[in-house]
């Protein structure tokens, strides 16, 4: 059974929706509801949810922004995207970002329905064995041969790309061209495959690694098909490698946050892979420049931040901006990177004491403020305060608006408003898993 949040600004939507979803007959659970992008996020941070079906524009935070939130604290989740505005330029947006549909309102719940089923089958995919991938033509993905000649050329540019004997930059250009890039941002993704054994390090590698390697490459070919100009292919140590490529245009979108969806793929790599393989990878995710000339050090910030997992056994996806690595002469020390990692928590907590009762803040001005990524912030929080980042801001909130409670006269839609919430509603439900009694049982 599959749990579904609604969320949409007008009330009776939800509560039509809801009750469509209820009396369908497909394997839904539980139905949660939100009036807010804000109150959607919060049960994307409470509760085990699958699928959203969101309007676009809710106010201060709409749909996508809501999609972009939800997908980092839980890479798997499917989206729906409802809209009343028939714009190519959102639906493009929506499907880009990972919706799997768009649906114009008003809704024809047949279609709705369908479009609901179609998500849930997606999730409901069963997982192969790596051996079934021989095959060639079962779902969930489509399996490639890959084109050694052509990995070979990518991997000469990775090589030679900013070294004084690379080729000229506009034939490196050229070649990029022929194969399917021409930019001209670019940034480079690398996963390192668990595989057993490590054996791929120590000579040629056995049939049971060349099959997972294979398969993981295909994994990665199918989740990028279609939503990214990007090519993968294996690198020179049989390593995974993405280029991904922006246009003029496409990098101008202040609708798109980049370095955000590019996070987004790194962690829905390293999930689809462990789930449908059975193995862990690890994944290093560069700058984004502009120019050919620029990938060869793109290729060396992936490894980088590859390298940098060692540090950290129980994260997989890193960011080559998230380590101030301009601070050091040389790469920091163990020692020099929890210093770092502690002054980057304590800065977090500090801007969250001073605006946990500012509606709407989010986990992404947080970590504005610290410099780092919200995926990074989020597991050094976790890890230096043995509780995550909004379970946090919620332990403030709360405790604040006890004492308002019990100290002052102030209504609950006063108290919800001042420690950050813009439903009185909302406040109270957290208010009650919170603390076990709602508002008026703990007045009285």
């Amino acid at each position: 059974m599959y749990n579904i949040l609604v969320a949409d600004d007008e009330k009776l939507i939800c509560q039509g929706l809801a009750g469509l979803l209820a009396s369908s007959g497909l394997p839904v659970g539980r139905i949660v509801t939100a009036c807010s992008g804000h109150e959607a996020l919060d049960y994307v941070r409470m509760e085990e949810i699958d699928l959203i079906v969101t309007d676009i524009r809710m106010g201060e935070m709409d749909g996508i922004e809501l999609m972009h939130q939800a997908k980092i604290l839980k890479p798997w989740v499917q989206t729906i995207i409802i809209s009343a505005h028939e714009t190519f330029q959102y639906a493009q947006m929506a499907v880009r970002l990972g919706a799997r549909d768009y649906l114009v309102k008003p809704l024809n719940g047949e279609q709705f329905l369908d479009s609901v089923r179609n998500a849930l089958l997606k999730l409901d995919k069963p997982a192969p064995q790596p051996e079934e991938w021989l095959s060639g033509d079962r779902e969930p993905f489509r399996m490639e041969e890959p084109d050694a000649d052509n990995a070979e050329r990518l991997n000469r540019l990775l090589a030679e790309a900013g070294e004084p004997s690379a080729a000229d930059p506009g034939e490196a250009a050229e070649d990029l061209r022929e194969l399917g890039l021409s930019g001209p941002y670019f940034a480079v993704i690398k996963l390192k495959l668990a595989l057993p054994g490590e054996k791929e390090r120590t000579g040629t590698p056995d049939r049971d690694v060349r099959l997972f390697q294979y398969a993981a490459l295909n994994v990665v070919k199918e989740l990028l098909h279609g939503e990214w100009n990007a090519l993968s292919f294996y690198t020179r140590d049989l390593e995974i490698a993405v280029i991904v490529q922006w246009s003029e245009a496409e990098y101008a979108d202040p609708g798109v946050n980049k370095l955000n969806r590019l996070e987004m793929i790194g962690r829905s790599l390293h999930h689809h892979i462990h789930k449908y393989l059975g193995i862990l990878c690890t994944v290093g995710i560069s700058q984004i420049m502009q120019g050919v000339r620029f990938l060869g050090a793109l290729s060396r910030q992936a490894d980088k931040a590859i390298l940098w997992s060692g540090e950290h056994g129980d994260y997989h996806v890193f960011y080559y901006g998230d380590f101030n690595w301009h601070h050091y002469a040389r790469d920091p020390s163990r020692e020099e990177l929890h210093t770092q990692n502690n002054r980057i928590v304590e800065s977090a907590k500090a801007y969250i004491e001073e605006n946990y009762g500012q509606k709407g803040l989010t986990i992404h001005e947080v970590a504005r403020k610290t410099h780092v990524s919200p995926n990074y912030l989020s597991y050094l929080f976790k890890k230096h305060t043995g509780h995550n980042l909004w379970e946090y801001v919620i332990k403030l909130r709360m405790e604040e608006s006890k004492a308002l409670i019990l100290n002052t006269d102030l209504r609950r839609y006063e108290i919800a408003e001042r420690v950050g919430y813009e439903s009185p509603e909302h406040f109270s439900k957290i208010f009650k898993k919170y603390f076990g009694v709602s508002p008026s049982e703990l007045k009285k």
